[in-house]
């Protein structure tokens, strides 16, 4: 329901102006040859245009984790990252009505992207891409959570990552959430095996990505592990064709 009003929100902006205002739009003076009359709030508009027409067709502008590519292949590459700091939470997607993404609500609010910050600052937080998701187990009654199952139907909890900008260090430089189901933690340097690829990451599409990276690691040598990472970089208004997704697979 959230991402329906965002969509919408999208659409009205994009409606507000025409293609003709595009060609000859000259971004230095602010001018156009046969638009001279444009108004400042015509400007502001045009630039949220083209800002979302570039988000539709897959243009990352925010911030994204650096790497050191050590290997690469015709089917995958091998990564290297660097330190980070994450905010995650962990669900049963049952909470958000069997929504897997039920969590985006949760990080977005805690860094702002939806309204005030829901952090004790309160400070707006710059969102980065790419968002991350994992299984992390079965849920188990009456404990601490765990994380979501593929095809087979059993319960299990999900952890979703928002990575917060590079010029948060460490844990506690970053702004404490409001809501204690996110956590802000320091993740180390880790290496993966990452296979890119567009469309829409459905649960069987992702699955087929897995297993193949899996054989093609063990089949060149790597040890595996642990459970893969789903990384996604677009909003869900971006066409398919245009999407840029990530399965990564912790490796040695």
């Amino acid at each position: 329901m959230l991402l329906g009003r965002i969509i919408k929100t999208a659409n009205t902006r994009i409606s507000i102006t025409t293609t003709p205002l595009y060609i000859g739009w000259n971004p230095t003076t602010l001018s156009h040859p046969n638009h001279s009359h444009l108004s400042l709030n015509s400007h502001h508009t045009l630039f949220h245009s083209l800002s979302l027409m570039g988000l539709i067709f897959g243009k990352i502008t925010v911030e994204t984790p650096k790497y050191e590519v050590i290997k690469s292949t015709s089917d995958y590459e091998i990564r290297k990252y660097g330190p980070s700091v994450v905010a995650e939470v962990t669900y049963d997607p049952s909470d958000f009505k069997g929504n897997k993404d039920g969590g985006f609500t949760l990080l977005a609010n805690y860094i702002g992207a939806l309204g005030n910050p829901q952090n004790t600052k309160p400070e707006k937080i710059a969102m980065t891409a790419p968002v991350i998701t994992k299984d992390s187990g079965e849920k188990i009654a009456m404990t601490a959570p765990v994380v979501t199952k593929d095809d087979e139907g059993e319960n299990k909890m999900v952890t979703m990552q928002f990575i917060l900008p590079a010029k948060y260090e460490k844990a506690v430089e970053a702004p404490k959430p409001i809501d204690e189901r996110v956590v802000i933690r320091e993740e180390g340097e880790k290496k993966y095996g990452v296979v890119k690829f567009g469309g829409v990451a459905t649960e069987k599409v992702v699955k087929e990505k897995v297993e193949k990276l899996k054989l093609n690691l063990e089949k060149d040598g790597f040890k595996v592990l642990g459970d893969f990472l789903l990384a996604r970089y677009n909003p869900p208004w971006t066409l398919p064709m245009y999407r840029t997704n990530e399965v990564m697979i912790p490796v040695e």
